[in-house]
């Protein structure tokens, strides 16, 4: 869905991506996971990275990382180049995990990363739990 609140996206000192043209997307059992378009992202500070996963509901996913001078976020943020056709709008757009870059920001508040390593949901103060991530969890 769409979201026009601001959301950014920040790692060693550097705006990394910075929209209104976000989208928001609703995953299951965690909290929302907001994609950028492609053009509101810095290309000269992403790079591919090794490897890919696959979305029961979205397809294939492949993953970048982010390099800014000497610094590198592995695997920082994933996209969907030809996702299956009900998420057909999310194709080349980019979602960042948030605890694996610096900062990410809606509407000026700073995100609080969903816990577990495979899971990239942004929390803001407006969502509300319980989520999959912490010890546990992953069994739902």
């Amino acid at each position: 869905m769409p979201d026009q609140r601001r959301v950014r996206v920040e790692f060693a000192g550097v705006v990394i991506a910075e929209t209104r043209n976000a989208l928001r997307c609703l995953e299951t059992a965690s909290p929302p996971t907001f994609y950028l378009p492609p053009t509101d992202v810095d290309p000269n500070l992403i790079v591919p990275a090794a490897g890919s996963s696959w979305c029961e509901w979205k397809g294939r996913a492949r993953y970048w990382s982010v390099r800014v001078g000497d610094r590198v976020a592995a695997n920082s943020a994933w996209s969907y180049l030809a996702p299956e056709q009900r998420y057909a709008e999310l194709a080349g757009y980019l979602s960042f995990y948030p605890a694996r870059v610096d900062r990410c920001l809606v509407d000026g508040e700073i995100v609080r990363p969903q816990e577990g390593g495979f899971y990239g949901g942004w929390v803001t103060d407006d969502i509300v739990g319980p989520w999959k991530g912490a010890p546990g969890t992953e069994g739902w």
